[in-house]
Order: structure tokens, then sequence, then C-alpha cells
């Protein structure tokens, strides 16, 4: 069976709730990525043969966003595209859904990835159709409600954050440590500009004339110990688990170009990575932030390849407290993971994140031209998706 390849890699910078993107429609901000690819790799739109993105809060954004995504990038009508919510993990499990369309031979060439925009997720008022006839009217934060909340045991991520912490005896200490290596390797890879390459600069018209945005805005230069120790607990008033060790609110977009290897070779374009093997797996919703082990594990069976042979990889840190938890886990070299920083310092605008980390995963093989490289999520209601890579 002919390999699945990817060609071209690209996201938007990663905005700050609130922030720079606020007002930028996640369906904008997918279609701008989309775009910029087609743009780098010059090829022919007709030849799409859809677009499958992921994006979790679609309360209120109309029909179908990665439909919307693809309309507005400019390809043809003919093109479809559709929106998966796979929690966490849809920016990642978009690309699994591509690759099985593609070795199927029921799609050719498939942009695979995600989109999110937090800042504008709305309020929603439940029981409204029914009318309210005396008394208090209740409204709910789609954002939290549908991005950030156990559906099972009706409470927060973060308590399962803490869950984690308390079950693998992850102290308040380590996880601060963690989250400020994060900030200090995204801060100095940004002053570096390692992430330029993977930027595709994004024009946004204000009331004060247009801005270009090409800069991750959430990361925060300066961190340091004693400020992340001053933090109070977020979920539990005993707990350990702060908004300093948490990963962010965010707006972004992110994603691949995906085809066989014989219409890239057709098509003259260079391979940027090979896709050596998926996985998807389920877990205790309470314990979710361990999803990247069993679906890492299994990933790397299927792959045929261990821990060690891996030269690169991106675990998406939704909290230093699973981070943590995972890491020890596996047992696997720390300095290979997220050398950049990862969502604690650059964001997670969740819909996108498995996207936004395989962009960079390729990005730093190249530049370090890296062999094996895994990105892997944990995701909300207990599941953990992977991917594998592998370039020549």
């Amino acid at each position: 069976m002919d390999d699945v390849v990817i060609v071209a890699a690209g996201r938007t910078g990663v905005g700050k709730f609130g922030g720079a993107l606020a007002k930028t429609p996640a369906s904008e901000l997918g279609a701008h990525v989309i775009k910029g690819l087609l743009a780098k790799t010059g090829i022919d739109p007709n030849l799409v043969s859809e677009a499958i993105l992921g994006q979790v809060l679609t309360a209120g954004v109309g029909q179908n966003p990665a439909r919307q995504a693809v309309i507005k990038s400019g390809l043809p009508n003919s093109i479809p595209g559709f929106t998966i919510n796979h929690v966490c993990g849809s920016g990642l499990k978009a690309t699994h859904l591509a690759a099985q369309a593609i070795k199927c031979g029921d799609a050719q060439i498939v942009i695979a990835g995600g989109q999110e925009n937090m800042s504008a997720s709305p309020h929603a008022m439940p029981g409204s159709r029914d009318g309210f006839r005396m008394g208090e009217i209740k409204m709910v934060d789609t954002m939290i409600v549908d991005g950030l909340w156990d559906a099972f045991n009706q409470y927060h991520m973060g308590v399962t954050a803490e869950n984690v912490a308390k079950k693998y005896e992850i102290s308040r200490a380590e996880q601060d440590e963690f989250a400020l290596q994060s900030q200090l390797k995204a801060e100095t890879a940004q002053k570096e500009g390692k992430f330029k390459d993977e930027i595709l600069p994004l024009e946004i018209v204000q009331k004060k004339g247009s801005i270009v945005f090409d800069t991750d805005e959430y990361i925060k230069p300066g961190s340091t110990l004693e400020g992340l120790a001053g933090l109070r607990p977020a979920f539990n008033k005993e707990g350990t688990v702060t908004a300093g060790n948490a990963s962010g609110l965010n707006d972004g977009a992110a994603a691949v170009i995906m085809m066989s290897a014989t219409q890239a070779k057709e098509l003259g374009l260079p391979v940027l990575a090979r896709i050596k093997a998926y996985a998807s797996s389920g877990l205790d919703p309470a314990f979710m932030g361990m999803g990247p082990v069993s679906a890492t594990r299994l990933c790397l069976k299927k792959a045929g390849w261990t821990p060690d042979d891996l030269d690169l990889l991106e675990i998406n840190e939704a909290f230093a407290a699973q981070a943590v938890a995972v890491n020890k886990e596996m047992g696997w070299d720390t300095s290979k993971i997220n050398v950049n920083g990862g969502a604690i310092a650059i964001g997670h605008p969740i819909g996108a994140s498995g996207a936004r980390i395989l962009v960079t995963l390729i990005h730093e093989m190249i530049r370090r031209d890296a062999k094996k490289g895994l990105a892997s999520l944990c995701i909300g209601g207990g599941m953990g998706v992977a991917l594998a890579i592998e370039r020549a």
C-alpha cells in the first residue's frame, strides 16, 4: 500500500483569550491556513478531495464551520469539508481520518487540521424555548460546558488534573517547575525565530488600522518560579493546579496537506513527513490526562517502534500535573519532548491543538534532521490520540 505523506504544514499564531484573534471567526482562521498552504505548495485547488477540520466550540457559529473555512479559503464550491469534534484531539484525529481516506482510495489530497476561537464562544440560556414564568434565568458558558467540562463526573477538566496529581503523587513544586520550563523554552524559541517558518502571517483589520498577526501572543516572557508559586489553586482550595501550571484559553488554527507518496512525486512536491502509524484510546474520564500513555503505546506498537526510537515528541500540555505523570509513566527521555515549549506557554486552542503540535513537530524535525517523531494529546471524556511520523 502506498505511503501517506504530509507535503505542507502551517498554522496561525496562537492568540490569547480576548486577544488579537478574538474577533476573527474560527472558520476564517482555518481558511487563512488553507489558503496559505495551497499558496506555498502551488497545488491546484481543484485537485483537493476534501478538508477535515476539528472544532470543539460550535455553538452559534453556523452550519459546518469546516465547510465555511473551505469556501472562505477560495477553494472551489465542489470541494467538500466536514467538522469533527474529538475535543482536544480533534486536530490530530483529522489527520487519522485523512490518512484512512487516502489509503482507501476515497481521496487523493486532503487538508486536515483544526480551528478554534475560544474567545468568541457564546453564553447560552438552556430552557428558553419553553419560556420562563418566574424566578431566575440561568445562563451557561458554552466554552466551559462544551469544551472544558467532564460530562460524566460533572466537574471541570482542572479537577481531572487534580485527580492525576493525587494518584501519581505529582507535587505542586514539580508542576510549577514543569510550567516554568515550558515558558522558558517557548520564550527562547520565539526570540530565536523558530516559529516563523510554521506561522502564516494573518492581516487583521481593526478600527485603528490593520495589523499583521504573526507571533504567539500567549507566551509569558520573564516567567519565574516565584511568580508561579504565588498563584492560588484554581479548582480546589487544597489543590495544586493553578492558572500558571495549566494551559490557557486560546484562539488559532493549524493544518497539514496530505496525499499519497505517488501523488506527491507526480506533483513534484517535497515530502515533509510520512505517516507511520496512528492510534486512539480510551480510559477513565476522571483521569483523562493520562490518555497519551495508552494511545502512544498502541501507536508505537503499530509502528514497530519503542519510545527510545523516537527522536522528537510533542505531547500536549493540558496541565503540568498530567504532563509530568505521563512522562513518569512512559519513562522516556524528556529532553526530546516539547523542545520549544508546549501548551502551557504557547496556548491550547482546543480544536486546533492536535494540528498545532503536529505542525510544530514537523518543522522542528526538519530543523534537526530528525527521523522519527510522535505527537499525542489527552482528551476530555477520557481518551488519548497519537500519531507517529517519519522522515527519510
